[in-house]
């Protein structure tokens, strides 16, 4: 018998895919549950108060080589504030060759012009003229690569990989180059490539004439907008939102919460949930700085780092240099995040050390006003668990874009087959409230996102 309760979602996991998925799912008109173990939604996607300025604590862009997170965005009346960021570009710093500006026309760290001085800088003279043999290599040459790393040592050569495009990934997703899917962190790279002939004009033709940093978008007051928007639409759908719940047992067809037993078709947004998950640490770092020198922006929108054995941040990005709105709201103050694999002993004062070094300035420990550190367990990307309904970051790979296209693509799946409207096709497993299969994770606490 179809009702309402046999076409209900269980949505386990309220950060932003979980959230993604069960408000596409109640716009389709399925009743939802969604369940979040920690006291508030966001997962990774939450804000903090430093130096009593409101900031994102994790993501504070997305990347829009596809437009899923601008699409979510419109729809949520959120479209008017997009913005893009400053145009000063980042700079990458290593210990013998210092601080230096990237190129100007880049995708991922890979050269639209091999030949540029700025990536002779960078690389040094004979890793430029190997770059540059992209220009006479067949077409063919790469044009099998599955990962990022692949493609660009076949065209460009290692030190490209290892100097310009890694320092770019690891800083970004975290991840190496030679892990990352070309398909999902650059569609249409490898059918540009097929048109153009060669790497290099690949790049040109999708990034044109943008200038560094402005393959990603934020959102004025915060990426975290996006939590607040998802949650007010899920309650004006009725939708039923529960923090602190726990989740004891899940099966094909239900799960248990608090010990009751709770019909629907579920899907897991929780890495670890429903299989063991492999996870990277992430530190973030953040201080809030009255320096003068700072109002130049000397270092652009922010610092990458290569293998360095002075420096213990990944990255760095001067936050109120590339968004305007923050400048505006921090008020003469400057906002500088840092990025690490891990928390050092007396990390604020490496945080601080790190930041002069990698900004070119002298911070006294008087000039930081404030300092906070996040951690992050960023789940690693793994195949899905057959049978079972997943979203997030375990599964869709690392970014806002990635996650968010992810999530949509399953709640339209699920609102085109199991939950299908009333006039389409049978709805449901059955009333039943009891497990029909053996539980998936007795036992296991429901994890954020």
């Amino acid at each position: 018998m179809t009702t309402a309760a046999t076409r209900r979602a269980i949505v386990i996991g309220g950060g932003i895919a979980g959230l993604v998925v069960a408000r596409d799912l109640a716009v389709g008109g399925v009743p939802v549950m969604l369940l979040e173990a920690d006291d508030r939604l966001g997962g990774q996607v939450r804000r903090h108060r430093v130096g009593g300025i409101d900031l994102d604590a994790g993501a504070e862009a997305f990347a829009i080589r596809t437009s899923a997170v601008a699409d979510l965005a419109e729809e949520l009346g959120l479209r008017a504030d997009i913005v893009a960021p400053q145009p000063a570009g980042a700079w990458l710093y290593s210990d013998d060759r210092g601080a230096l500006p990237l190129p100007a026309t880049s995708l991922l760290g890979i050269p639209a012009t091999p030949f540029d001085a700025a990536v002779a800088r960078i690389v040094g003279r004979r890793a430029a003229l190997r770059a540059g043999l992209d220009a006479v290599l067949p077409r063919r040459v790469g044009a099998t690569s599955r990962t990022l790393g692949e493609l660009v040592r076949r065209r460009m050569g290692t030190a490209t990989v290892e100097g310009l495009v890694a320092p770019v990934t690891v800083g970004v997703h975290s991840t190496h180059p030679d892990e990352l899917p070309l398909e999902r962190v650059a569609p249409g790279l490898l059918a540009a490539l097929a048109a153009q002939g060669t790497l290099a004009r690949a790049v040109r033709r999708l990034r044109g004439s943008a200038i560094a940093g402005s393959a990603v978008a934020g959102i004025r007051g915060g990426i975290t907008r996006l939590v607040d928007e998802l949650r007010a639409d899920l309650e004006r759908r009725g939708a039923d939102i529960r923090v602190g719940a726990r989740v004891d047992e899940v099966w094909a067809d239900g799960a248990l919460v608090g010990g009751q037993s709770v019909p629907g078709a579920v899907v897991v947004a929780a890495p670890g949930l429903v299989a063991p998950a492999q996870s990277r640490r992430t530190v973030l770092a953040t201080l809030v700085l009255d320096s003068v020198e700072l109002d130049s922006a000397p270092r652009g929108s922010g610092v990458l780092v290569a293998r360095s054995s002075r420096v213990m941040a990944k990255a760095l990005t001067h936050q109120t240099a590339k968004w305007s709105w923050l400048a505006e709201r921090a008020a003469g103050r400057h906002v500088v995040r840092l990025s690490y694999a891990s928390a050092p002993p007396d990390f604020s004062e490496v945080a601080r050390a790190d930041a002069a070094e990698l900004l070119g300035i002298d911070i006294r420990p008087g000039q930081v006003l404030d300092f906070a550190t996040v951690e992050w367990s960023r789940a690693v990307r793994q195949p899905p668990v057959p049978g079972v309904v997943q979203v997030g970051e375990s599964v869709a790979g690392t970014g806002l874009a990635s996650v968010v296209a992810q999530a949509r693509a399953q709640a339209a799946s699920l609102l085109s087959g199991p939950l299908a409207p009333p006039h389409g096709r049978p709805l449901g497993r059955g009333a039943s409230t009891k497990p029909k299969s053996r539980s998936v994770v007795p036992g296991k606490e429901n994890d954020t996102e």
